[in-house]
């Protein structure tokens, strides 16, 4: 039977950014497949009684800046701290990630290729050239991913993804869940590769 961690994700997310590769290889190692489920953040936030970051207290919002220097740092990954397009409406891209996963592609590179441009390479994501330009950089074609993401079968995806984590109780991003079992945070990706170990 296929083990399956779905994955629910937003492209603005730091910390969604400094899992991305990681999750692809602990699947790799353990045999796993990922369903890739961008939802829309604020619905999920609003549902949850999660404060976004403009909301947080100063010291919450200090500390977050802490956390984001040690995990680069840890990892040995680019990340700007404070990226030219952030906060950054994510809609567009994330609705190309699932029409590319409609299509039948692989669409971690694409994921992954969004959340470096965000968090990396100070690109907006809200352009449509932009992420046009993204997506023909990792050899797909991005102008039919960019007038597929207003799809209505690609919407209605983007929406049930929301509707599914709201359900699952999402608070915050990334969430993973392998089994029923909830793993929130890129820093817990140890105990999920421990659990597609055991299985």
């Amino acid at each position: 039977m296929t083990k399956t961690v779905d994955y629910y994700f937003a492209l603005p997310s730091p910390w969604t950014y400094l899992g991305g590769e990681r999750l692809i290889a602990i699947t790799r190692r353990t045999g796993a497949t990922i369903a890739y489920k961008p939802v829309d953040v604020g619905r999920v936030f609003a549902a949850a009684g999660t404060a976004h970051l403009k909301d947080r207290p100063a010291a919450r919002k200090t500390y977050r800046l802490v956390e984001l220097r040690r995990w680069r740092d840890f990892l040995g990954m680019a990340l700007n701290l404070e990226p030219k397009f952030f906060p950054v409406e994510q809609r567009l891209a994330a609705c190309m990630i699932i029409a590319a996963r409609q299509k039948g592609q692989d669409v971690g590179p694409l994921a992954n290729a969004f959340l470096r441009a965000v968090w990396a390479e100070d690109k907006n994501i809200a352009d449509a050239a932009t992420c046009e330009e993204i997506a023909e950089s990792i050899g797909t074609v991005g102008r039919t991913l960019v007038e597929a993401a207003s799809d209505l079968d690609v919407l209605a995806e983007y929406d049930a993804n929301t509707d599914e984590a709201i359900a699952r109780q999402v608070f915050g991003l990334p969430m993973y869940f392998f089994k029923d079992q909830p793993y929130w945070g890129q820093d817990r990706l140890d105990l999920l590769e421990r659990a597609l170990q055991a299985d």
